[in-house]
């Protein structure tokens, strides 16, 4: 299923449409969005050094680890990066992200210093969209040839600037002719669910973390839990969604293991387990409508309480229709008939509203009977 997002992003967008975007979420129980990263950033790598990709560079914007950390990433997977190498920039925003520092300190320096951009005052962000165009154009020049974008992290973005200016950010990333493809990572936990929503609907994809073990609350008893904390930490489900063309939308799950080589992905083999976990990403009607969808326990019983007009309401007892007859099957007292001046007399006296009185003149006539009074006329 990872294998799926890293086809999208490698294969991009087609000319003229909007480049394929990803957001990657974590959170505090699940804290491996940065393995998903160096797992695509490997595999894009790769694929643009085999000329496999639509996408012939690759721009990295380090916030949360050093560009150092992703080199020696890369050459632990076997792509050596050098001073030559012309696929590949790094746009450095971790080092000194506020411009505080005059000078970097000498002797710091890393393999593939040269291809390293050290970027300050990460709040203006249209100076940071300059600055990866233009390193993206130092790879690929200004024609039609495409290079992808892959920023490790926007919760530094989001800490220094506000929302509508990030979003702003990555859509006039995914909107540009030459970037082929756009990859980012978030915790969601560390910021409001408007932010996340806001993010998720600049993403054609979105690929979700889920630990095995949630409580019911989404947090986790310390007490309770921690031997199944500890011994299932680094695993779990990976969820992808991705946005399909007139509205469908395509959800694919499968299990993810960290462990010191990386991120690994495999199937689930369970059916029921695939149906909970595709479940859990359908989202709530509450989340869709200002209004609630659903009945709640109480509201449910009061509903049940409620006697529908025209219903039966004489709490259980045999239900008694009269006919016409002179008297009911249980043998009350026969009706005694009433002169009119006497039935007004006793309505005026009781202060009720008045009765129709109605006899029968045989036991032929039907009680209801649907024949028409002018059915022997000649009409």
């Amino acid at each position: 299923m990872a294998d799926s997002i890293f086809r999208k992003l490698r294969d991009g967008g087609e000319e003229g449409e909007l480049a394929p975007a990803l957001t990657i979420e974590e959170t505090v129980a699940s804290p491996f969005a940065l393995d998903v990263s160096c797992y695509l950033l490997a595999n894009l790598s790769s694929s643009i050094l085999a000329g496999k990709s639509k996408s012939e560079g690759l721009v990295l914007v380090t916030f949360s680890r050093s560009p150092s950390f992703y080199l020696q990433f890369l050459k632990q997977k076997g792509i050596f990066v050098s001073s030559s190498s012309k696929w590949i920039r790094v746009l450095d925003c971790y080092t000194d992200p506020l411009g505080w520092i005059d000078q970097p300190s000498p002797g710091v320096i890393t393999e593939g210093s040269s291809l390293i951009k050290l970027h300050k005052c990460v709040s203006d962000l249209k100076r940071l969209f300059s600055s990866i165009i233009e390193a993206g154009r130092e790879m690929v020049g200004d024609g039609k040839t495409r290079f992808s974008v892959a920023i490790d992290s926007v919760n530094e973005l989001l800490r220094h600037s506000s929302m509508p200016l990030v979003s702003g950010l990555l859509t006039d990333l995914r909107s540009h002719a030459q970037v082929s493809s756009l990859f980012w990572s978030l915790n969601t936990d560390l910021h409001q669910e408007k932010v996340t929503n806001a993010l998720e609907y600049i993403s054609t994809m979105k690929a979700n973390l889920e630990p095995f073990c949630p409580s019911s609350d989404g947090k986790r008893n310390a007490l309770e839990n921690l031997f199944l904390v500890h011994q299932d930490f680094g695993k779990g489900r990976f969820h992808i969604r991705f946005k399909l063309r007139k509205g469908r939308v395509r959800v694919m799950s499968e299990e993810y293991h960290v462990d010191q080589t990386g991120i690994n992905f495999s199937p689930i083999s369970s059916v029921e387990t695939i149906i909970a976990a595709t479940k859990s990403l359908i989202p709530k009607a509450s989340y869709l409508v200002h209004f609630n969808l659903q009945l709640s326990e109480k509201e449910r019983v009061e509903k049940e309480k409620v006697v529908l007009p025209f219903e039966h309401q004489d709490h259980g007892k045999s239900t008694e229709i009269y006919d016409g007859r002179r008297t009911l099957a249980d043998g009350k007292t026969e009706a005694t008939p009433l002169s009119s001046g006497e039935l007004q007399a006793d309505v005026v006296s009781s202060g009720k509203g008045g009765e129709i009185i109605y006899f029968r003149d045989s036991d032929d006539e039907h009680p209801d009977s649907d024949e028409d009074p002018d059915d022997d006329l000649d009409i």
